[in-house]
């Protein structure tokens, strides 16, 4: 185990104990196993683990195509993958668009406050005008009963089909960034047009997190698939590091959001 540790940070590694105990549970007793909601990062270490072996397959859904948050399924290679597997609701948040107004940290504030942990709940996406949210089935009940207003809004959340799933307004631009260093503060100040300073006193304000969670490391090594959010600026995700220069910097691509 300690060869597979040293290739990930020393705080993936709970998460790396789980995804061995899934794999266990698949191969032991030839059933599929279904993850919670995870992140890129989580993902694509679930990925790397899983992907060498020959009984054990794996599929990744989240309730529409390019999904940030996606659940795994792992099952044996004699079993075929159903859409029900994957137990996802998406559900549509309806409320008066004249009179209020929502916003993605006000609907995860709201759902967060009931109780369920952020891993049950998947992407929260909007079209502009409507709201969506993709939950863990077993918890949709629960959340149409308890959710009834966010922030000052009257809401209803309602089970939609999932041929009715929002388009998000989001358009992702894909960039080659030169960075000296895969430091957190070096990469907002490369992605934002930032001084490093500036970028260390955002950081410092916390108003960064690195995949969803908030950090106040400006010294921060950011990997592949990890997704840094910045209030009010938007988000970036590393997805390849493609070499080094002459100088010795990093040549990456990078999408970004575009606002």
């Amino acid at each position: 185990m300690n060869e597979v540790y040293q290739h990930y940070r020393k705080e993936e590694r709970e998460f790396i104990n789980q995804v061995y105990h899934w794999l266990n549970e698949v191969e032991n007793y030839y059933t599929p196993y279904l993850s919670h909601f995870l992140t890129p990062r989580e993902a694509l270490i679930v990925q790397q683990i899983v992907g060498k072996r020959d009984e054990v397959r794996l599929a990744f859904h989240g309730g529409r195509e390019d999904a940030e948050r996606q659940r795994a399924l792992l099952y044996p290679s004699y079993y075929e993958v159903q859409a029900d597997d994957y137990a996802l609701t998406v559900l549509n948040i309806k409320f008066p668009t004249k009179f209020g107004e929502l916003s993605h940290g006000r609907i995860l504030g709201t759902l967060l406050s009931t109780g369920i942990d952020r891993n049950r709940i998947g992407d929260i996406i909007t079209d502009g005008a409507r709201w969506q949210v993709m939950v863990d089935r077993a918890i949709h009940e629960f959340l149409i009963q308890q959710v009834t207003k966010i922030a000052n809004v009257g809401v209803h959340l309602e089970m939609i089909a999932d041929e009715d799933v929002l388009t998000p307004l989001e358009e992702w631009d894909t960039q080659t960034l030169i960075a000296s260093s895969l430091r957190l503060d070096t990469l907002i100040a490369k992605v934002y047009n930032f001084s490093r300073q500036r970028a260390k006193d955002v950081i410092a304000a916390n108003l960064v997190k690195v995949n969803f969670v908030e950090t106040l490391q400006p010294d921060f090594e950011v990997g592949v698939q990890d997704i840094v959010s910045v209030r009010k600026k938007g988000r970036f995700w590393v997805e390849e590091i493609e070499g080094t220069t002459k100088k010795d910097n990093y040549r990456l691509k990078v999408n970004i959001i575009v606002k």
